[in-house]
Formats: C-alpha cells, structure tokens, sequence
C-alpha cells in the first residue's frame, strides 16, 4: 500500500504544480485584446490536423522537419506507455493487454517508435554541437535548454526501454516488442529492484518534463495545437488581413501596440509558442541582408515582456519597476520595425502557424499615429498621399494621361477602343470588368507602358472595360503597411463610396498590393469586390482562345514571384502559365522561388523608404536572377519591377537584362 501512496503524493503534486504554472501564464495572455478565433470551426480542426499533428509545415524543411516528426508522432505513441505506467504507479498489476491482439500492435510501435525517438535525439544532440545550421547558432542558455530536453526525452526512452527488458527477463512481458527482446538477449537475469528502478525514474522524469515545459521554450509541446487551432485558418495568406481600428470610438486612447496589453491575446499566445526555430529568421529578406531585424527575436521578445509585466499586472504591484517599461523602444527598436517587409516569408515557414506581420504592422501604428516617430523619408510619403492621393508626386488629374495616351494610339492605328470611362457612362453594369490602375500604373513612367501593354489585351480580347481615371484614389496600402491606418482609411472609404456609386462588382489590376487590399482588406468596410490580378486575367483569356500567342520567343526568362501575390493570394502558377503560353519561350527558375521565393525589397512601405543598413534586398534579389543566365527577368508587379530595374542598373547589366511584365511579354507574342 506504501507504493501507492508515495505515487499518489508525487503525481497529484506534479498535476498541481503543472495546473499552477499554466492558470499563471492564462492569466498573462488574457492582458490581451480581444480577438474572436472561434470562427469556422470544422476548417480550424482540418487545419490543426494538418498543420499540428501531421507536421506538414516542418516538412519544408526535409531534415529537421523528418527528425521533429519522429519525435512527435514518437511521444504521441508513446503517451499510452506514460497512460499504463500512471495507472500501474496507483494499480501495480495493472496493464493494457486486457486489449487482446491490438495489445501486440500497440507495444511494437512502442518498441519501434521508442528506438526511433532515441535515434533522432542523438542526431539532434550532435546536430546542435557539430556542423549547427545558422538558425540553431542560439545563445548558450537557449542551447543548453534544448540540450536539457533532449537529454530528458533520452531518459523517457531508455527507462522505458528498461522496464520493457525487465518485464521480459522476469518473464512478465505481455505483448510484442522485439527491440526490448533483442536488448533482453545481451542479459541473463532480471530484478524487481532493476524494474522499481526504472518504473520511477521513468515517472519522475516525465513528470519533471512536463512541469519544466512552461519554463521552457519547449512550452509548445503544450501550447503549438491550440495556437494552431486558434490561427487565421484562411490558407494562403493565413489571415494576414490587418485589422481596422474604430477611429469613430472615443473610448480608444491608445492606436496601435505600445506594450503587450495592446496586442491581442492570440499574439501573447504567438509567443508562448515559439520554438526558437529559427526557420522565420532563416528567410527574412531584410535579417539576411544584415538588417536589425530578427522574426524570431520580435516574438520572444513580446513573451519577455508578457512574462516581465504579467505578474505585476495579475497582482496589482503598482510600484513594480516592469510597469515604468514599454514593449516599443525597451524591449523592440524603432529600427527593428522598419526594416520589416511585411513579405510574409517568416508566416509562411513558421511550423506553429506564429504571425509576426500583424504586431510589427500595430507597433508601426503607435510610432506613427501617437509618437510621430518615423524615418524623415515618410513625411513625403505622407504628404504627397494628402495633397495628390497617391505616394507620388504627381497631381490627381494625371491619372487620366495613361488613358489619353493610349485612346490617341489607337485612333491613329484605327484600332477599336473597349475602354470606358465610368464617369462617362455612370455605371459598370454593362462592362464585363473594371480596370484598377493603381498609383504606379499611373504615374510611374516605367509601368505606365505596363498599364498601357494590358489595357490593349483586354482590347484585343474584345473585353469591355471601364477605368475610374482621376476619381480612382490609392487604395491605402502604403499608408496602412507603414501605420498610418487613419490616412489608409480615408482613402479606403473615398473609393469605397466611390465603387458604390458605380456600382463596381469586378476589379482587375496589375498591382498585387492593391488587389490584396482591393479583395481582402475592403470587406471590412462594406466594399463586395470579385477583384483578379492581371496575370490571372490574361491566363483565362489564352485559355479561352481571346488571346493567341503566335510570335515566338526564344529567349531564357526567370519570373519573380510578388510576395503579396504569391504568398498573400496564392498565385504562382497562373503567370507561369501566361508566360509558358508564348511560343519557344524557356523559363527557368531562381534558387528561391514560388512560396520560397525571395522579396524584391518593397512591401511594407519599404518602397518608399531608404536602406542604410547592410545589403540592399533588391540587390540580394537580382544577383538570384542573374544567376540564372536569363535574358528576361519577369515580374508581375509594379514595386517589383522597380526594385528590379534599380538592381539590374547596380549590377552595371541593364544592356544585357531587361526587366519585363507578364503582360507585356504576351502582348509581343500576338500578331
């Protein structure tokens, strides 16, 4: 009877202090806004499935992501070995092979996964030790942490394996299990002093194990399936849809994220769910050019803060010297914030479905709109978006010059026209699509030819389209990414009114920012937009038989991927298509491509900002293309081409490369 006592204490001790660590960081992540993540739930358990348990996102990384799934779908067989063992720890008789043969099929994957387990742990304690990718070079007390787990889980296995091989040289063993056999033959007898022994050491490590985990940054062995579960679900772009804030509600005294009270409680969760991978930081375009900026640093840093500031919060200490801090400028940099692209690489990679976009873009917005803290170039920015509604400086009334342009074209080709103004004719309802120009389209010298190359497509197509001209505004992207949400929202509710008033249902654009914002940004405001990219647009058209590449093209081309139109929405395939569309053309891909493609620089704002820290992204971009020895590079959207262009004329190579769209690679292709 003294067995199960001594167990009882120790268990019912552990489960205690285990509910005491989790109720105590519940509690810091309720400092959190409130964001409902309740939504869709078949499709969050589909996604957590997917994502948690099947460990799909690990696997883009083919090593590491083989090793984590062993360890993973390990401990998952082996919990029922933790189960049996707790149950014999209160009942020492006890066992599961009242389950019959499926008790046989149980203990051999025991037995297999066991050896896997301790297999792949010893990898990965060589791993970290010798030959350590950069994104496992950590500091020494994040090393030695993961060490420490390593070396538990070690112990997990090997005692288990020990009361397996007693059980089998005391001839108690029920089941098959083959590696604890083979072991069993190196001895001769067995003991129930060996068997005690291991039978605690197994419990007393597992239980230890599991009240170190919130201790640790292994916290998401607990906490990875229900931030998964509680994630933005909508796959592609993961949600990556910044929230409005109520500028109507007088209640609000704080814009954007000062300290962690002001993110949600889904970011605090964020980072109590980092493994400290690396994998953001990896493919963040503005660290691997030697920007301060560290994906994974700016999510422990928001758990630092939450951990540092939580117990003062929870218990009231209003003296605490962690209350006279801030998130912003203490704990992350001004500096940090603006090199962020906002490209999604880091989303993307992340295994435990993390979203670092979301906070930098809140923490942008309280520089911004509370400190007017912001790098000089931004005031321009901002200037010419009040003064000329758009990020360049050029007057409302130019946007109408691409479309006079091209209508005298066409008049002196004595080619047919489908464009109409909707200020002519009042309504879109007989056009079969709207035509967004965007800013760039419109103003920049480089892409107006762009503009100008897909306008006489969809004339070719027979398609009748409208523009909105001058009364078309910038859809707020820039000023949204960069934090200014009351300047986004200004000119999101202008268009908006006016899209109404023309009653607007389908949009199509060549600028990847303004379809992402056009198509997902502008439902939050009672805007209902079909929108497509161009490239999608001309694919369907060379599918329909509207457009017939017959000109070949025998050059070498290499395409880059947009990151807000690839990673954002999902279209990598429909410009390759346009592309492979062109007769004797030959595309060849960069290292980095599709959803590991690599960012020309731009998103985030950054289009309009300078780079003085380390390398140019642009130029880390281009020299990817120039490797491929094509001729071409092909882009598919404004600030790409820009970035591009710059880079090829850094590289001293604008007589040998050219810098094309999609759309003007088709149109050279007709007859």
């Amino acid at each position: 009877m003294l067995r199960p006592l001594i167990f009882g204490l120790i268990f019912f001790g552990s489960i205690g202090f285990f509910i005491y660590s989790i109720s105590k960081y519940l509690s810091y992540i309720k400092m959190g806004k409130p964001d409902y993540r309740f939504g869709d739930i078949p499709k969050r358990i589909s996604n957590t499935i997917k994502i948690a348990f099947l460990q799909t996102k690990l696997l883009r990384s083919k090593l590491a992501g083989i090793l984590h799934l062993c360890i993973y779908w390990g401990f998952v067989v082996l919990l029922l070995v933790v189960v049996e063992s707790v149950i014999e720890g209160f009942f020492p008789e006890f066992s599961f092979s009242f389950l019959g043969p499926f008790y046989n099929v149980i203990t051999f994957l025991q037995d297999f996964f066991g050896a896997l387990v301790l297999v792949t742990v010893i990898f990965s304690l060589i791993r970290r030790y010798i030959g350590t990718p950069k994104r496992l070079q950590v500091e020494r007390a994040a090393k030695l942490d993961a060490t420490f787990i390593l070396v538990m889980i070690a112990i997990v296995m090997i005692t288990m394996f020990g009361m397996s091989v007693e059980r089998i040289l005391l001839g108690a063993s029920e089941g098959y299990r083959p590696v604890s056999a083979f072991i069993a033959g190196f001895f001769t007898t067995g003991s129930e002093p060996a068997y005690e022994f291991f039978f605690w050491a197994h419990i007393i490590v597992v239980l230890g194990f599991l009240n170190y985990l919130p201790y640790s940054k292994h916290f998401h062995v607990l906490s990875s399936v229900p931030n998964t579960f509680f994630s933005n679900y909508e796959i592609p772009y993961q949600g990556i849809v910044l929230k409005p804030i109520n500028f109507e509600d007088e209640s609000i005294v704080q814009y954007g994220a000062k300290d962690v009270e002001d993110l949600t409680w889904k970011n605090l969760l964020d980072g109590y769910t980092c493994t400290e991978c690396g994998r953001c930081t990896s493919v963040c375009p503005a660290n691997i050019t030697g920007k301060l900026l560290d994906p994974k640093l700016i999510i422990t840093k928001i758990r630092k803060r939450t951990s540092e500031k939580g117990p003062a919060v929870i218990g009231k200490k209003e003296e605490d010297p962690a209350l006279n801090k801030n998130l912003v400028h203490d704990y992350i940099s001004s500096q940090e914030l603006w090199a962020c692209t906002t490209c999604m690489a880091c989303v993307q990679e992340c295994p435990v479905m993390i979203d670092h976009v979301t906070p930098i873009v809140d923490m942008r917005r309280d520089l911004v709109m509370m400190e007017s803290d912001f790098p000089a170039e931004m005031n321009t920015v901002f200037r010419n978006l009040e003064n000329n509604e758009s990020p360049w400086a050029f007057g409302a009334e130019q946007r109408n010059d691409w479309i006079d342009d091209l209508s005298d074209e066409l008049a002196k080709e004595g080619k047919e026209n489908h464009l109409k103004k909707l200020s002519n004719i009042g309504s879109a309802d007989e056009l079969d699509v709207v035509f967004w120009s965007g800013c760039a389209g419109a103003f920049d010298k480089r892409y107006r030819n762009v503009t100008k190359s897909f306008a006489q497509l969809l004339n070719k197509a027979g398609v009748k389209y409208g523009v909105l001209g001058s009364e078309e505004k910038c859809t707020g992207d820039p000023a949204r990414r960069l934090g200014n949400e009351f300047l986004a929202q200004s000119f999101i509710q202008q268009n908006a009114e006016t899209l109404k008033k023309f009653n607007v249902k389908k949009v199509v654009t060549a600028c990847p920012h303004c379809m992402h914002t056009l198509k997902n940004e502008y439902g939050q405001f009672g805007v209902d937009l079909e929108v497509t990219h161009h490239t999608e647009f001309i694919d369907d058209l060379v599918k329909e038989k509207k457009l017939i590449p017959v000109k070949e093209n025998n050059e070498t081309v290499t395409y880059h991927d947009s990151c807000y139109l690839g990673r954002y929405n999902d279209i990598y395939e429909q410009p390759r298509e346009s592309i492979k569309s062109i007769p004797g053309i030959n595309i060849v891909e960069m290292a980095r491509s599709k959803d590991k493609g690599f960012c020309c620089g731009a998103g985030g704002g950054r289009m309009f900002l300078e780079e003085t820290e380390g390398k140019r992204v642009n130029i880390e971009r281009t020299e990817e293309a120039l490797e491929t020895g094509a001729k071409t590079i092909v882009s598919a959207c404004p600030f790409c081409m820009t970035m591009l262009t710059d880079g090829v004329k850094e590289k001293e190579k604008s007589e040998e490369v050219k810098i094309k769209d999609v759309a003007e690679l088709v149109l050279e292709s007709l007859e």
